[in-house]
C-alpha cells in the first residue's frame, strides 16, 4: 500500500493478500463474533427449551419465552451481520469514492457500538433470568449447560463487538489522504484533468488583425499625353 492509505486501507483497486487480511485485528474479532453468535444461537435452539410431561416446551430461563427468543433473535443478526461485515471489509480497498468509504465506516460504527450495547441487555437480561430458575422446573439439569453456554458467550460477544467498534473508530480517526482523489472522484464521478494551456487539447484563441494596405500603392490611372508645340 505504500504507506498511503484511506480510512485504514490503501489505494482503490490495489491487490489484496488474503493472508495479510486474515491476521488483521478486525479479521480475527469479526471470526470470533461470529462464532460466539453461533454459540448463543445453536444453544438455544438446540437445548433451550423443555417441556414438563406435556408436548409443550418451556424456555429453559425462567420459564420465560421472551428470554429465549431475545437471544435467538441476538444469535441469528449476529451472524448475518458478521458475514456481511465480513465481506465489506474485503471489499473495502476496492471502493474508489471517499464519501462510499467514509459512509460505510460510519455505518460499521454505528452498528458495532449499537450491537454491543444489546448483547449487554442479553447476558443482563438471560443472567438475570437464569438467577431466576427454580430447579425443579430443570428435571435432571436438562438445558443447563445450554442456559450457561448463551449467557457465556453473550458475554464474550460485548467484548468481541466492544473490539469491532474501537477498530472502526481507529479507522474513522485515520481519514483519507485527500491525494489519492481528486474532487469529482470524491462526489463519486469520474476523475477529471484539465487540459494545459499548451497541450494540443488545448483551447486556443485566435487574434484577428487589422488589415493593413500595404506601404507602397499603384497608380492605376494612365498618364495624360500632351501634344508638344512647335
Amino acid at each position: 500500500m505504500d504507506g498511503v492509505v484511506s480510512f485504514g486501507a490503501g489505494r482503490a483497486g490495489a491487490t489484496i493478500d488474503p493472508i495479510a487480511f486474515a491476521k488483521q485485528p478486525t479479521t480475527i474479532l469479526r471470526v470470533l463474533s461470529w462464532i460466539f453468535s453461533l454459540v448463543v444461537f445453536a444453544s438455544i435452539v438446540n437445548e433451550g427449551y423443555v417441556n414438563f410431561g406435556s408436548e409443550r416446551l418451556h424456555c429453559v430461563f425462567n420459564q420465560n419465552a421472551d428470554a429465549c427468543n431475545y437471544g435467538v433473535f441476538m444469535g441469528l443478526v449476529g451472524l448475518l451481520a458478521c458475514s456481511f461485515f465480513f465481506l465489506l471489509d474485503y471489499k473495502f480497498s476496492s471502493i474508489s469514492s471517499v464519501k462510499d468509504r467514509k459512509k460505510a465506516i460510519m455505518v460499521e460504527i454505528g452498528f458495532s457500538g449499537f450491537w454491543t450495547f444489546l448483547y449487554f441487555v442479553s447476558f443482563c437480561f438471560l443472567a438475570n433470568q437464569w438467577s431466576r430458575t427454580a430447579s425443579e422446573d430443570l428435571p435432571l439439569n436438562q438445558g443447563a449447560d445450554a442456559a450457561r453456554a448463551a449467557i457465556t458467550f453473550s458475554f464474550f460477544s460485548i467484548i468481541s463487538w466492544a473490539g469491532l467498534t474501537v477498530r472502526a473508530v481507529q479507522k474513522y480517526m485515520l481519514g483519507t489522504d485527500m491525494t489519492l482523489f481528486t474532487t469529482e472522484h470524491m462526489d463519486g464521478g469520474a476523475p477529471t484533468q484539465p487540459y494545459p494551456s499548451n497541450s494540443p487539447g488545448a483551447v486556443t484563441t485566435e487574434t484577428t488583425e487589422t488589415y493593413q494596405s500595404p506601404p507602397f500603392t499603384e497608380n492605376n490611372a494612365a498618364p495624360t499625353y500632351q501634344v508638344p508645340i512647335y
